[in-house]
């Protein structure tokens, strides 16, 4: 049996949250949990007490009285139904002078904001939006870097009851209209530039090419970011304008029904236009305070960061940290300008507990050598999470090793889907390489063979078999909400199938092995592409790679891309080292038919390399959507390869 790589001691268990929150539903509802296993096996079999119980015990702010859940099915389940609250009064209740934010850009700009600072910005942005006409269930979007003006202004929507949804400034004229076209915002926060990689970017241009061809916005606000706006938009104040104008107020929050809309995300967008999902005031918030709390053990006072962007759902939850009293910590730009160094100077200066980043920032650590422990104080660190793809067990070994040897490192996965996640680490619970500690509390996460059947210690379809709050609302335009059933609920009834290729292990972790509809299939047997990446990932002189199976002499044959390091070619030996490394760690059916050289991996906005659109450009079909891809130029590589053709 393998050994825990992390084991929490005594004092940790007994300081955890998750611990103190097993003590309060022993006193309140007279029942003997006495770990996170009774605990979560009691969040599914009684979900309607543990909901209401998570309420009250992580400082949900409203009604919650009257039914829990409601409806025979998942699809027609409705939580809280008679619910009476305000997503942003939560958000909101801290108001002293303690840091609620404190951002960092690349260029070195610095800003601070307290919970008093934050409370009344709102209240004059709220204000001001109310002046222009805004009201419950318009839609305001955001055309914004990760800066505190896009908090200030998602809280001021929700709390009067609007609809937010924000996407980051290097999406090009098509991919804002790919997105905010659909939604027909009222009103829209733009910026005037960001820094990436040492450059100033001005987006004032681009600002207005859009703006021409979303008829539905009535008022702009402007957020200077690198220079001083002197343009001639029409109806546009600056965001110094308004909150400089506006006399000090108090925050009026609207209350509003549980599923009342709060933000709409979007998908990725790369086989058509990306599905508008529509998450609801109530399970985005029961959901993040229980994330946040309870597994991510984030406290008041805590010092709360992920490395996202406006796009991306991590930067909902890293917002959602202010409803826990903690402060939010921000950072726009490149995470390796002008070194490594970067985000590793903000978390010692700002003294972070919790550091969030994705599995390839870990695996870009790794691959440049570089140890955040040389040099870096970081006693504060009590955690970090990481996400977007699957950590390899190498890159738990990096974490341990080069960062901290005594934190809570949890693997996280779930998705825009359920702005959450179905399975996160657990502060109480051993950490295993390669593994993800557990499913979330109140998720009944199992893994399914294809005849519908659970599978332990067996690849399979991940699958949720219970409603849970979070589920999305809606989709936006999705009359008769077929594009929702065909989403979630085509492969099982009534039950929610994510879509992620799995194996529960017999610790009671997940590790999940890649996307199912990127899985590999050669000679009928699946193979999840994580699986190969873990290998690869090993191999020095390999930058990054994507794993696609081509259909050839009708079977699947595995294909593998690498991007080489700089310096370094792909020569016989090291196709033959790579193949060996595959063939000894997997099996023979792993190790790739051709293994090729390209010079750059193709990925979504979010980092999030896109397998099925390289399969699909390989196999000559169209990609409907690139303005979702942040290098959509390196599709080109892909095609019309000879060394893919069938000759």
């Amino acid at each position: 049996m393998s050994s825990p790589i992390w084991t929490p001691n005594e004092s940790q268990i007994q300081n955890a949250n998750v611990t103190k929150f097993i003590s309060y539903a022993n006193q309140k509802i007279d029942i003997k949990l006495s770990n996170y296993w009774d605990l979560h096996q009691y969040s599914i079999n009684h979900s309607d007490e543990f909901w209401r119980l998570v309420a009250d015990f992580c400082g949900a702010i409203g009604d919650f009285s009257g039914p829990v859940q409601v409806g025979e099915t998942m699809l027609d389940t409705k939580w809280f139904p008679e619910a009476s609250f305000n997503f942003a009064e939560t958000m909101l209740a801290r108001r002293d002078e303690a840091d609620a934010i404190v951002f960092r850009g690349e260029d070195k700009v610095e800003l601070r904001l307290s919970f008093g600072d934050v409370y009344e910005q709102v209240a004059k942005v709220q204000a001001h939006m109310r002046d222009c006409g805004v009201g419950p269930g318009d839609r305001v979007a955001a055309f914004l870097p990760n800066h505190p003006a896009a908090i200030i202004g998602m809280l001021a929507a929700s709390s009067i009851g609007a609809i937010w949804s924000s996407c980051s400034p290097d999406f090009g004229k098509q991919g804002v209209l790919d997105r905010f076209g659909q939604i027909e915002p009222k009103m829209i926060f733009v910026v005037d530039g960001y820094y990436y990689n040492g450059k100033e970017h001005d987006t004032i241009e681009r600002v207005k090419s859009f703006l021409d061809d979303l008829p539905s916005i009535e008022n702009i606000v402007m957020v200077e970011y690198i220079q001083s706006y002197q343009g001639d938009i029409e109806n546009c104040s600056t965001l110094l304008e308004l909150i400089s104008s506006h006399p000090e107020n108090e925050v009026d929050f609207m209350h509003v029904p549980f599923d009342h809309p709060l933000c709409i995300l979007y998908s990725s967008g790369t086989t058509g236009a990306p599905k508008c999902i529509v998450h609801g005031h109530g399970g985005t918030l029961l959901q993040h305070l229980k994330e946040l709390q309870l597994h991510a053990d984030v406290r008041e006072d805590d010092r709360v960061f992920y490395f996202t962007t406006c796009s991306w759902m991590m930067w909902n939850w890293l917002v959602s940290a202010l409803a826990s009293k903690a402060t939010v910590m921000l950072f726009d730009g490149s995470p390796s300008y002008p070194g490594w160094d970067t985000l590793w100077e903000f978390a010692e200066a700002e003294k972070f507990t919790l550091f969030g980043t994705s599995a390839k920032y870990i695996e870009a650590l790794q691959k440049a050598n570089f140890s955040p422990k040389s040099g870096h104080n970081l006693e504060a660190l009590r955690g970090m999470a990481s996400t977007g793809s699957p950590l390899s067990a190498e890159g738990y070994d990096f974490v341990y090793s080069e960062i901290k040897d005594d934190l809570h490192l949890a693997s996280i996965s779930g998705g825009t889907d359920i702005v959450s996640c179905f399975v996160l680490g657990v502060p109480t619970l051993p950490v295993y390489r390669g593994e993800i500690q557990a499913p979330g509390l109140g998720m009944d996460v199992q893994v399914w063979n294809e005849e519908g059947k659970p599978a332990l210690q067996e690849q399979g379809e991940l699958v949720c078999a219970q409603s849970f709050p979070s589920r999305p609302v809606f989709f936006w335009k999705d009359e008769g909400g077929q594009k929702y059933y065909s989403a979630y609920y085509e492969n099982f009834e009534n039950v929610w199938a994510h879509g992620d290729f799995a194996e529960i292990t017999k610790h009671g972790g997940v590790v999940i092995y890649g996307r199912s509809d990127a899985v590999l299939n050669p000679g009928g047997v699946r193979i999840g592409t994580a699986e190969i990446y873990r290998q690869v990932d090993k191999v020095d002189a390999v930058l990054e790679s994507i794993v696609i199976g081509q259909e050839w002499d009708n079977d699947v044959r595995v294909v593998l891309f690498v991007k080489m390091r700089e310096g370094r070619e792909l020569t016989d030996d090291l196709i033959k080292e790579i193949k060996s490394t595959i063939r000894t760690e997997c099996t023979p059916r792993h190790v790739p038919a051709k293994i090729l050289e390209v010079a750059d991996i193709p990925r979504t906005k979010s980092g999030k390399i896109v397998e099925i659109s390289v399969r699909d450009v390989v196999h000559g079909r169209n990609i409907k959507n690139k303005e979702s891809l942040a290098n959509a130029e390196a599709l080109e590589f892909f095609k019309n390869r000879k060394e893919l053709l069938l000759i």
